[in-house]
Protein backbone atom coordinates (compact mmCIF):
# COMPACT_ATOMS: atom_id res chain seq x y z
CA UNK A 1 0.00 0.00 0.00
CA UNK A 2 1.45 3.34 -1.08
CA UNK A 3 1.28 6.46 1.03
CA UNK A 4 -0.54 9.57 -0.14
CA UNK A 5 2.84 11.21 -0.65
CA UNK A 6 4.06 8.43 -2.95
CA UNK A 7 0.84 8.55 -4.97
CA UNK A 8 1.09 12.33 -5.30
CA UNK A 9 4.71 12.09 -6.45
CA UNK A 10 3.76 9.49 -9.08
CA UNK A 11 0.98 11.73 -10.38
CA UNK A 12 3.33 14.70 -10.49
CA UNK A 13 5.96 12.78 -12.43
CA UNK A 14 3.35 11.74 -15.01
CA UNK A 15 2.04 15.30 -15.40
CA UNK A 16 5.42 17.05 -15.51
CA UNK A 17 8.24 14.62 -16.21
CA UNK A 18 11.66 15.70 -15.07
CA UNK A 19 14.02 16.99 -17.74
CA UNK A 20 17.66 16.15 -17.82
CA UNK A 21 19.90 19.04 -18.74
CA UNK A 22 22.97 18.83 -20.91
CA UNK A 23 26.34 19.95 -19.60
CA UNK A 24 26.11 23.11 -21.73
CA UNK A 25 22.69 23.94 -20.28
CA UNK A 26 23.93 23.41 -16.73
CA UNK A 27 26.95 25.60 -17.41
CA UNK A 28 24.83 28.38 -18.93
CA UNK A 29 22.41 28.30 -15.98
CA UNK A 30 25.34 28.52 -13.56
CA UNK A 31 26.71 31.52 -15.52
CA UNK A 32 23.33 33.25 -15.41
CA UNK A 33 22.95 32.65 -11.67
CA UNK A 34 26.42 34.03 -11.02
CA UNK A 35 25.78 37.10 -13.18
CA UNK A 36 22.46 37.89 -11.53
CA UNK A 37 23.83 37.28 -8.02
CA UNK A 38 26.52 39.85 -8.79
CA UNK A 39 23.99 42.34 -10.17
CA UNK A 40 21.76 41.97 -7.11
CA UNK A 41 24.72 42.25 -4.74
CA UNK A 42 25.89 45.42 -6.47
CA UNK A 43 22.46 47.01 -6.20
CA UNK A 44 22.22 45.92 -2.56
CA UNK A 45 25.51 47.60 -1.69
CA UNK A 46 24.51 50.79 -3.48
CA UNK A 47 21.16 50.76 -1.69
CA UNK A 48 22.79 50.26 1.70
CA UNK A 49 25.00 53.28 1.09
CA UNK A 50 22.02 55.33 -0.04
CA UNK A 51 19.90 54.26 2.95
CA UNK A 52 22.74 55.07 5.33
CA UNK A 53 23.17 58.49 3.74
CA UNK A 54 19.43 59.29 3.96
CA UNK A 55 19.13 57.91 7.50
CA UNK A 56 22.07 59.92 8.79
CA UNK A 57 20.53 63.02 7.18
CA UNK A 58 17.26 62.32 9.02
CA UNK A 59 15.38 61.51 5.80
CA UNK A 60 13.75 58.25 6.89
CA UNK A 61 11.05 58.44 4.21
CA UNK A 62 13.66 58.67 1.45
CA UNK A 63 15.58 55.80 3.05
CA UNK A 64 12.42 53.68 3.10
CA UNK A 65 11.79 54.63 -0.53
CA UNK A 66 15.27 53.49 -1.51
CA UNK A 67 14.70 50.17 0.25
CA UNK A 68 11.36 49.71 -1.49
CA UNK A 69 12.93 50.50 -4.85
CA UNK A 70 15.68 47.95 -4.23
CA UNK A 71 13.09 45.32 -3.30
CA UNK A 72 11.27 45.95 -6.58
CA UNK A 73 14.52 45.85 -8.58
CA UNK A 74 15.54 42.62 -6.88
CA UNK A 75 12.20 41.02 -7.66
CA UNK A 76 12.48 42.15 -11.28
CA UNK A 77 16.02 40.78 -11.62
CA UNK A 78 15.01 37.46 -10.06
CA UNK A 79 12.05 37.16 -12.46
CA UNK A 80 14.32 37.99 -15.40
CA UNK A 81 16.78 35.32 -14.24
CA UNK A 82 14.04 32.70 -14.01
CA UNK A 83 12.83 33.55 -17.53
CA UNK A 84 16.34 33.16 -18.92
CA UNK A 85 16.89 29.90 -17.06
CA UNK A 86 13.62 28.53 -18.45
CA UNK A 87 14.68 29.47 -21.99
CA UNK A 88 17.95 27.59 -21.45
CA UNK A 89 16.05 24.57 -20.12
CA UNK A 90 13.86 24.58 -23.22
CA UNK A 91 16.93 24.42 -25.47
CA UNK A 92 17.79 28.05 -26.23
CA UNK A 93 21.31 28.65 -24.88
CA UNK A 94 21.41 32.39 -25.68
Amino acid sequence: MKSAYELAMERLSRQAPTRTLSAAQKERIAELESLYRARIAGRELATRDEVLRWTSAGETEKAAGAQAQFAAERQSLEAELEEKKERVRSGNLD
